[in-house]
Protein backbone atom coordinates (compact mmCIF):
# COMPACT_ATOMS: atom_id res chain seq x y z
CA UNK A 1 0.00 0.00 0.00
CA UNK A 2 1.21 3.51 -0.83
CA UNK A 3 2.07 5.80 2.05
CA UNK A 4 1.89 9.56 2.53
CA UNK A 5 3.58 11.79 5.08
CA UNK A 6 1.53 14.91 5.89
CA UNK A 7 3.33 17.60 7.89
CA UNK A 8 1.02 19.92 9.81
CA UNK A 9 1.31 22.66 12.41
CA UNK A 10 -1.05 25.24 13.88
CA UNK A 11 -1.21 27.39 10.72
CA UNK A 12 -4.24 27.92 8.51
CA UNK A 13 -2.62 25.63 5.93
CA UNK A 14 -2.84 22.57 8.17
CA UNK A 15 -6.48 21.87 7.32
CA UNK A 16 -5.72 22.17 3.62
CA UNK A 17 -2.78 19.76 3.93
CA UNK A 18 -5.14 17.25 5.54
CA UNK A 19 -7.83 17.76 2.88
CA UNK A 20 -5.26 17.27 0.10
CA UNK A 21 -4.04 14.15 1.89
CA UNK A 22 -7.59 12.81 2.07
CA UNK A 23 -7.99 13.36 -1.68
CA UNK A 24 -4.77 11.51 -2.49
CA UNK A 25 -5.42 8.66 -0.05
CA UNK A 26 -9.00 8.02 -1.10
CA UNK A 27 -8.00 8.18 -4.78
CA UNK A 28 -5.05 5.79 -4.76
CA UNK A 29 -5.74 3.74 -1.63
CA UNK A 30 -2.96 4.65 0.79
CA UNK A 31 -2.14 5.12 4.43
CA UNK A 32 -1.03 8.44 5.88
CA UNK A 33 1.21 9.51 8.74
CA UNK A 34 0.19 12.87 10.20
CA UNK A 35 3.37 14.44 11.55
CA UNK A 36 3.91 17.49 13.73
CA UNK A 37 7.46 18.60 14.41
CA UNK A 38 8.11 20.42 17.68
CA UNK A 39 10.93 22.83 16.94
CA UNK A 40 13.88 23.25 19.21
CA UNK A 41 12.85 26.82 20.00
CA UNK A 42 9.58 25.42 21.43
CA UNK A 43 11.44 23.07 23.74
CA UNK A 44 13.97 25.34 25.43
CA UNK A 45 14.84 28.95 26.04
CA UNK A 46 17.88 30.51 24.45
CA UNK A 47 20.79 29.92 26.85
CA UNK A 48 21.73 33.10 28.65
CA UNK A 49 25.30 34.12 29.46
CA UNK A 50 25.12 34.97 33.15
CA UNK A 51 28.83 34.91 33.87
CA UNK A 52 29.90 37.90 35.90
CA UNK A 53 26.45 39.49 35.98
CA UNK A 54 25.03 37.76 39.06
CA UNK A 55 26.28 36.45 42.37
CA UNK A 56 26.77 32.68 42.46
CA UNK A 57 23.72 32.00 44.62
CA UNK A 58 21.44 34.20 42.55
CA UNK A 59 22.80 32.71 39.33
CA UNK A 60 22.14 29.16 40.54
CA UNK A 61 18.62 30.07 41.62
CA UNK A 62 17.83 31.71 38.28
CA UNK A 63 19.25 28.79 36.31
CA UNK A 64 17.04 26.43 38.30
CA UNK A 65 14.00 28.58 37.54
CA UNK A 66 14.90 28.64 33.84
CA UNK A 67 15.26 24.85 33.83
CA UNK A 68 11.81 24.50 35.40
CA UNK A 69 10.40 26.95 32.87
CA UNK A 70 11.93 24.98 29.98
CA UNK A 71 10.55 21.72 31.34
CA UNK A 72 7.06 23.24 31.54
CA UNK A 73 7.44 24.76 28.09
CA UNK A 74 8.49 21.42 26.62
CA UNK A 75 5.56 19.70 28.31
CA UNK A 76 3.09 22.23 26.88
CA UNK A 77 4.65 21.92 23.42
CA UNK A 78 4.23 18.13 23.57
CA UNK A 79 0.60 18.49 24.68
CA UNK A 80 -0.13 21.01 21.94
CA UNK A 81 1.57 18.81 19.36
CA UNK A 82 -0.45 15.80 20.42
CA UNK A 83 -3.67 17.81 20.11
CA UNK A 84 -2.65 18.92 16.60
CA UNK A 85 -1.92 15.40 15.31
CA UNK A 86 -4.95 13.87 17.03
CA UNK A 87 -7.21 16.48 15.45
CA UNK A 88 -5.54 15.84 12.09
CA UNK A 89 -6.07 12.08 12.30
CA UNK A 90 -9.71 12.63 13.27
CA UNK A 91 -10.28 14.91 10.28
CA UNK A 92 -8.84 12.27 7.93
CA UNK A 93 -10.90 9.44 9.42
CA UNK A 94 -14.05 11.56 9.08
CA UNK A 95 -13.12 12.12 5.41
CA UNK A 96 -13.09 8.37 4.78
CA UNK A 97 -9.39 7.62 5.21
CA UNK A 98 -9.05 4.11 6.65
CA UNK A 99 -5.45 4.21 7.87
CA UNK A 100 -4.08 7.37 9.53
CA UNK A 101 -1.50 7.54 12.31
CA UNK A 102 -0.33 10.60 14.23
CA UNK A 103 3.35 11.09 14.99
CA UNK A 104 5.30 13.69 16.97
CA UNK A 105 8.91 14.52 16.30
CA UNK A 106 11.24 16.87 18.14
CA UNK A 107 13.84 18.97 16.40
CA UNK A 108 13.84 19.95 12.75
CA UNK A 109 11.35 19.23 9.97
CA UNK A 110 14.14 18.31 7.52
CA UNK A 111 15.44 15.71 9.95
CA UNK A 112 11.91 14.32 10.23
CA UNK A 113 11.60 14.17 6.44
CA UNK A 114 14.89 12.30 6.14
CA UNK A 115 13.79 9.82 8.81
CA UNK A 116 10.26 9.17 7.58
CA UNK A 117 10.38 9.48 3.80
CA UNK A 118 12.19 6.17 3.34
CA UNK A 119 8.84 4.37 3.53
CA UNK A 120 6.80 7.13 1.90
CA UNK A 121 5.62 7.74 -1.65
CA UNK A 122 4.63 11.38 -1.26
CA UNK A 123 5.33 14.27 1.14
CA UNK A 124 2.63 16.87 1.84
CA UNK A 125 3.33 20.30 3.34
CA UNK A 126 1.68 23.72 3.41
CA UNK A 127 3.00 26.71 1.49
CA UNK A 128 3.58 28.55 4.73
CA UNK A 129 3.76 27.62 8.37
CA UNK A 130 2.75 29.36 11.56
CA UNK A 131 5.61 31.85 11.61
CA UNK A 132 4.98 33.01 8.03
CA UNK A 133 1.20 32.80 7.99
CA UNK A 134 0.69 36.51 7.52
CA UNK A 135 3.69 37.08 5.29
CA UNK A 136 1.84 36.76 2.02
CA UNK A 137 4.91 37.28 -0.15
CA UNK A 138 7.10 34.89 1.80
CA UNK A 139 7.13 31.15 1.37
CA UNK A 140 7.71 29.08 4.45
CA UNK A 141 11.40 28.37 4.96
CA UNK A 142 10.52 24.79 5.90
CA UNK A 143 8.91 24.30 2.50
CA UNK A 144 12.04 25.32 0.64
CA UNK A 145 14.25 23.17 2.84
CA UNK A 146 11.95 20.14 2.48
CA UNK A 147 11.92 20.45 -1.31
CA UNK A 148 15.70 20.71 -1.39
CA UNK A 149 16.08 17.66 0.88
CA UNK A 150 13.32 15.21 0.00
CA UNK A 151 13.89 12.47 -2.55
CA UNK A 152 10.13 11.95 -2.86
CA UNK A 153 7.57 14.05 -4.73
CA UNK A 154 6.35 16.93 -2.59
CA UNK A 155 2.75 18.16 -2.77
CA UNK A 156 2.55 21.77 -1.60
CA UNK A 157 -0.98 22.51 -0.40
CA UNK A 158 -2.66 25.80 -1.22
CA UNK A 159 -4.59 27.71 1.43
CA UNK A 160 -7.80 25.80 0.75
CA UNK A 161 -8.48 22.49 -1.01
CA UNK A 162 -10.53 22.44 -4.20
CA UNK A 163 -11.59 19.27 -6.03
CA UNK A 164 -8.97 18.41 -8.65
CA UNK A 165 -10.27 18.02 -12.21
CA UNK A 166 -7.46 19.49 -14.32
CA UNK A 167 -3.69 19.56 -13.96
CA UNK A 168 -1.01 21.63 -15.66
CA UNK A 169 2.56 20.45 -16.22
CA UNK A 170 5.16 23.23 -16.45
CA UNK A 171 7.35 21.49 -19.02
CA UNK A 172 10.97 22.50 -19.61
CA UNK A 173 12.30 19.17 -20.88
CA UNK A 174 14.51 18.58 -17.86
CA UNK A 175 14.95 15.26 -16.05
CA UNK A 176 12.88 16.36 -13.06
CA UNK A 177 9.78 17.11 -15.09
CA UNK A 178 10.22 13.86 -17.02
CA UNK A 179 9.97 12.08 -13.67
CA UNK A 180 6.69 13.90 -13.22
CA UNK A 181 5.48 12.75 -16.66
CA UNK A 182 6.33 9.13 -15.89
CA UNK A 183 4.68 9.40 -12.47
CA UNK A 184 1.47 10.69 -14.01
CA UNK A 185 1.51 8.06 -16.77
CA UNK A 186 2.02 5.10 -14.44
CA UNK A 187 0.42 6.24 -11.18
CA UNK A 188 -3.10 6.04 -9.82
CA UNK A 189 -3.65 9.66 -8.80
CA UNK A 190 -4.16 11.39 -12.15
CA UNK A 191 -6.34 9.06 -14.31
CA UNK A 192 -9.61 10.75 -15.21
CA UNK A 193 -8.13 14.25 -14.96
CA UNK A 194 -7.77 16.58 -17.93
CA UNK A 195 -4.17 17.55 -18.62
CA UNK A 196 -2.42 20.66 -19.93
CA UNK A 197 1.30 21.11 -20.64
CA UNK A 198 3.01 24.48 -21.05
CA UNK A 199 6.51 25.24 -22.31
CA UNK A 200 7.76 28.79 -21.84
CA UNK A 201 10.02 29.86 -24.70
CA UNK A 202 10.16 30.09 -28.47
CA UNK A 203 7.98 27.71 -30.46
CA UNK A 204 10.74 25.99 -32.40
CA UNK A 205 10.62 22.54 -34.03
CA UNK A 206 12.91 21.28 -31.26
CA UNK A 207 10.87 22.64 -28.35
CA UNK A 208 7.61 21.55 -29.98
CA UNK A 209 9.02 18.09 -30.59
CA UNK A 210 10.10 17.63 -26.97
CA UNK A 211 6.76 18.88 -25.69
CA UNK A 212 4.70 16.65 -27.97
CA UNK A 213 6.88 13.61 -27.27
CA UNK A 214 6.23 14.02 -23.55
CA UNK A 215 2.56 14.74 -24.15
CA UNK A 216 2.25 11.56 -26.21
CA UNK A 217 3.55 9.54 -23.25
CA UNK A 218 0.51 10.73 -21.32
CA UNK A 219 -1.84 10.35 -24.28
CA UNK A 220 -0.69 6.75 -24.67
CA UNK A 221 -1.65 6.25 -21.02
CA UNK A 222 -5.19 7.43 -21.78
CA UNK A 223 -4.98 11.14 -20.95
CA UNK A 224 -6.43 14.04 -22.89
CA UNK A 225 -3.54 16.51 -23.09
CA UNK A 226 -3.55 20.09 -24.40
CA UNK A 227 -0.13 21.58 -25.21
CA UNK A 228 0.95 25.22 -25.28
CA UNK A 229 4.19 27.06 -26.05
CA UNK A 230 4.46 30.75 -25.22
CA UNK A 231 7.23 33.28 -24.74
CA UNK A 232 7.48 35.42 -21.64
CA UNK A 233 8.17 35.26 -17.90
CA UNK A 234 7.67 31.64 -16.78
CA UNK A 235 5.75 32.45 -13.59
CA UNK A 236 3.43 34.89 -15.40
CA UNK A 237 2.76 32.59 -18.36
CA UNK A 238 2.06 29.55 -16.21
CA UNK A 239 -0.08 31.50 -13.75
CA UNK A 240 -2.06 32.91 -16.69
CA UNK A 241 -2.69 29.43 -18.13
CA UNK A 242 -3.65 28.16 -14.68
CA UNK A 243 -6.37 30.81 -14.52
CA UNK A 244 -7.54 30.59 -18.13
CA UNK A 245 -7.71 26.79 -18.22
CA UNK A 246 -9.24 26.46 -14.73
CA UNK A 247 -6.30 24.40 -13.49
CA UNK A 248 -6.63 22.77 -10.07
CA UNK A 249 -3.09 21.36 -9.68
CA UNK A 250 0.29 22.49 -11.00
CA UNK A 251 2.97 19.85 -11.62
CA UNK A 252 6.61 20.67 -12.24
CA UNK A 253 10.18 19.63 -11.66
CA UNK A 254 12.00 21.27 -8.77
CA UNK A 255 15.08 21.32 -10.99
CA UNK A 256 15.24 21.83 -14.72
CA UNK A 257 17.15 23.22 -17.68
CA UNK A 258 15.60 26.65 -17.96
CA UNK A 259 14.84 29.62 -15.75
CA UNK A 260 12.13 27.53 -14.14
CA UNK A 261 15.07 25.83 -12.39
CA UNK A 262 15.39 28.78 -10.03
CA UNK A 263 11.83 28.28 -8.78
CA UNK A 264 12.29 26.65 -5.35
CA UNK A 265 16.02 27.02 -5.63
CA UNK A 266 15.57 30.73 -6.34
CA UNK A 267 13.08 33.42 -7.17
CA UNK A 268 11.19 32.01 -10.16
CA UNK A 269 10.00 28.79 -8.54
CA UNK A 270 9.11 30.56 -5.31
CA UNK A 271 7.21 33.19 -7.26
CA UNK A 272 5.35 30.50 -9.17
CA UNK A 273 4.31 28.57 -6.08
CA UNK A 274 3.13 31.81 -4.54
CA UNK A 275 1.39 33.28 -7.56
CA UNK A 276 -0.59 30.31 -8.89
CA UNK A 277 -2.65 30.04 -5.67
CA UNK A 278 -3.05 26.34 -6.36
CA UNK A 279 -1.46 23.20 -4.97
CA UNK A 280 1.88 22.37 -6.60
CA UNK A 281 3.40 18.91 -6.94
CA UNK A 282 7.18 19.06 -7.24
CA UNK A 283 9.52 16.36 -8.50
CA UNK A 284 13.29 16.20 -8.14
Amino acid sequence: MAKLIAFIDGSTYAQSVLDHAAWVVTTIGASVDVVHVIGRRDLASTPADLSGSLELGARTSLLNELAEHDAQRAKLAQQRGRLIVDAGVSRLLEAGVESAVGKLRNGDVVEAVQELEKDADLILIGKRGEAADFAKLHLGSNLERVVRTSTRPVLVASRAFQPVKRFLVAFDGGPSVMKAINHIATGKLFPGLEGHMVTVGKDTPESRGKLETAANVLRSAGYTIHTHIEEGEPEKIIASHAEADHIDLLVMGAYGHSRIRSFIIGSTTAEMVRSVKRPVMLFR
